[in-house]
């Protein structure tokens, strides 16, 4: 494999420069584009687009240039040149949880014409020095389990596996109907929350709530909350799939966005796969005024419940910490 020598700091290099955000915005977004359009989805596109459009937003562009260190955007970042191309690119994106400073390395990619050169490394290597000259306490990224090449380039840069996560899709449905079985689809009741609690606490752990905070406090039974969320207009719904008097599954729907809605399922390794894939169903015909339903969920569990309930995969990620982060 050809490789680009570089010296001891990449940085050092002459094609590797920091992103400039008042000039870059639109050539970064077509190299995305270019590099992923084969496994891009609807985000992915809405993504890109929104980069366009900063990039010709002189408002937008002014206030990034004040706040790419602290903004949770993509405003912060390494690219490399080739003839004033850019032909490869590393997104840094910063997060702050529970006080800590946190890196999201994204958006690595290198043009094809270039690839096999040591590009994508280098511009992952100066992203990660750019972390450790801030002293911040974790570095992250992600990368789809199909993209075995990243991963090895990963791994060998310091990058550890901690989850593999399947996001999956499905249309609300009103035609959606139950599979006869022996499993009952009621309303969640609060002598269930302890035990839905404990199963969303292990699926979507804490290690990943600073990308995606999982604040299930809405869900909480009481008197107290159900004034809070009646004060916030918020519509929060839930359903238990029993069999008999024994809970085997929960899940929860909490509005965000009209056209991509999370349910959060919960259910523990003994629930039954028939009580999942009821549950789902049912969630498909209540909520079938939403165009799309979005799933997050531990890549290997449950997949055939899933799968029979109507939902399709469309992409699982391995998430990557720096073994080398500041604690």
């Amino acid at each position: 494999m050809t490789s680009i020598p570089l010296p001891a700091r990449a940085s050092a290099h002459p094609n590797l420069r920091a992103l400039n955000v008042l000039r870059d915005l639109p050539a970064v977004a077509d190299l995305i584009e270019l590099c992923f359009s084969n496994t891009m989805d609807s985000d992915g596109q809405r993504y890109v687009a929104d980069m366009r459009r900063a990039g010709r937003d002189d408002s937008f562009l002014h206030w990034a240039t004040k706040m790419s260190e602290s903004a949770s955007l993509p405003l912060t970042g390494y690219i490399w040149e080739e003839s004033g191309k850019i032909v490869g690119n590393a997104s840094l994106v910063p997060f702050r949880h529970k006080g800590k400073r946190i890196y999201l390395i994204a958006n690595v990619a290198a043009h094809p014409d270039f690839r096999r050169h040591g590009i994508a490394r280098a511009v992952t290597e100066r992203a990660l020095q750019h972390t450790a000259e801030r002293k911040v306490s974790a570095t992250w990224l992600h990368v789809r389990d199909d993209n075995p090449g990243a991963l090895q380039l990963y791994t060998d840069l310091g990058f550890q596996e901690r989850a593999r996560r399947t996001s999956w899709q499905a249309r609300g449905d009103h035609a959606a109907s139950l599979p006869s079985t022996d499993i009952a689809i009621t309303g969640r009741s609060a002598r269930d929350w302890p035990q839905q609690q404990d199963w969303l606490r292990r699926l979507y752990p804490d290690a990943l709530s600073w990308y995606r905070p999982w604040d299930f406090s809405a869900l909480q039974p009481g008197l107290f909350n159900w004034l809070y969320l009646a004060l916030v207009d918020m519509y929060v719904r839930q359903w238990s799939s029993m069999r008999g008097d024994q809970l085997q599954a929960a899940l929860a729907w909490i509005p965000y966005r009209r056209e991509v809605n999370s349910p959060w399922l919960a259910a523990g390794p003994g629930s039954s796969p028939e009580a999942l894939t009821s549950l789902l169903i049912h969630a498909r015909h209540s909520l079938n005024d939403h165009s799309r339903l979005t799933l997050d969920y531990p890549a290997g569990e449950s997949e055939e419940a899933i799968r029979a309930a109507g939902f399709s995969a469309t992409r699982t990620l391995i998430w990557m910490e720096h073994a080398g982060a500041t604690r």
